[in-house]
Parts: structure tokens; C-alpha cells; sequence
């Protein structure tokens, strides 16, 4: 948001780029924050929150769904990023944008499978992210309980797809799916261990 300049003089300039006649003031930096496109997230906005699920993974799925997330393409439109560097860092040679990464990539979609599988529920077949979650949410059954299980193994699931994202971008090194799913696995035993003591299985059994 900030250009940084040499005039004449050498001296250094910055300048807020959103508003070059005023300048940066904090009602135009919150304007620029809360004022844009708004992604229609349907029933899949009341399902970001979930009691056992941490603070910070339902706010990483706020985040998610209206596509705020710093993937290659959101960094490539605020120019952080050059265009030559849009692939997915799965090597799949699509580019990374958060449908792709948590939808529809043969890497990091292929975890889906390997979940349904785990917990006995039908393939989700949606294209969009708020739908997938919909969808998945309601895949195993109607009961309340259940609806609010797939909810947080969903939520585990971005979330265990972002961090591997992380670790294969910053880290240099890659985990299967198998390892993936061991740590949805790991995840989503311990936010309902914390919340609920008589959970009768151990983490071995999950």
C-alpha cells in the first residue's frame, strides 16, 4: 500500500497509494480494509464458529471463505507477488487459488476421499468452497451431533491442508496425505478431548 520514491534530492518519499491527493489517514485505511467485495457465504456462515474448534481456525475459515487468505493469486492481484509465480506449490501446474488449493487439487484434494473414508460419510461433489462446507457438514447424517462433528473435521481439514501448504512453501518439504490425515486425526481428538471428558475413545483408537 506504501510506494516508496527517491526524488531529486535524494531524499525518501512515501506514499499511500489508495489515496495519492490525501494521503494516509486511518478512516481511508478502514475503508480500504471493510469496504469490498463481500463474498456470499450462505448457510456456510453460520457454521465458521463451533465451540470446541480453537478461536484461531474459525477465524482462518472466515478468512477462507471470502477468499482472504494470502494464496499466490490473492498476493499476485495486490502485486506482492510477480505473475510468473502463480503455481500451486503442489506441482500439480495449476494456479493457487484457494478453490483450487482446498477443492480441487490432486494433492490437497485428494485428502477428501481419505476422510470420507475414515469417518463413513458420502464424496462431497461442490465447487465452491461455502458449498463444499455445506455440503460435507451434512454428508453423514442430520442428527445435530453429527452435523456439528463433520463441522469440525471440516474446519480441521483447511486447516491441516493450509499448514502443509505453509510447510511445502517456507519449509522446503512435503507430507503425504496419509500424513495429513493423521493429523485431522490428531486435531480434531484433541478439540474434543478438551471440551468434552467423557470422550471414551483414546487418540490410538480415533
Amino acid at each position: 500500500m506504501y510506494h516508496h520514491e527517491n526524488n531529486t534530492n535524494q531524499l525518501l518519499k512515501w506514499l499511500w497509494q489508495p489515496d495519492l491527493v490525501d494521503g494516509y489517514i486511518v478512516r481511508g485505511a478502514y475503508q480500504l480494509l471493510t469496504v469490498q467485495d463481500v463474498v456470499p457465504l450462505g448457510d456456510a456462515a453460520g457454521l465458521i464458529w463451533h465451540s470446541q474448534v480453537p478461536l484461531k481456525v474459525s477465524i482462518f475459515a472466515w478468512r477462507l471463505l471470502r477468499d482472504r487468505l494470502p494464496t499466490k493469486a490473492n498476493l499476485i492481484i495486490r502485486g506482492v507477488l510477480p505473475a510468473e509465480d502463480h503455481l500451486c506449490i503442489s506441482s500439480c501446474g495449476a494456479d493457487e487459488s484457494a478453490q483450487h488449493l482446498f477443492v480441487s487439487c490432486s494433492t490437497f484434494g485428494s485428502l477428501w476421499p481419505l476422510v470420507s473414508s475414515w469417518i463413513g460419510s458420502s464424496l462431497v461433489s461442490a465447487q465452491t468452497l461455502s458449498d463444499h462446507f455445506v455440503q460435507f457438514t451434512t454428508s453423514a447424517g442430520d442428527t445435530r451431533a453429527r452435523r456439528s462433528f463433520m463441522q469440525l473435521i471440516w474446519l480441521a481439514c483447511v486447516w491441516v491442508v493450509w499448514t502443509e501448504r505453509n510447510h511445502r512453501l517456507f519449509g522446503g518439504s512435503a507430507h503425504t496425505p496419509l500424513y495429513m490425515l493423521d493429523k485431522i486425526k490428531t486435531f480434531s481428538y484433541r478439540w474434543l478431548r478438551a471440551k468434552s471428558s467423557t470422550l471414551a475413545l483414546n487418540c490410538h483408537s480415533w
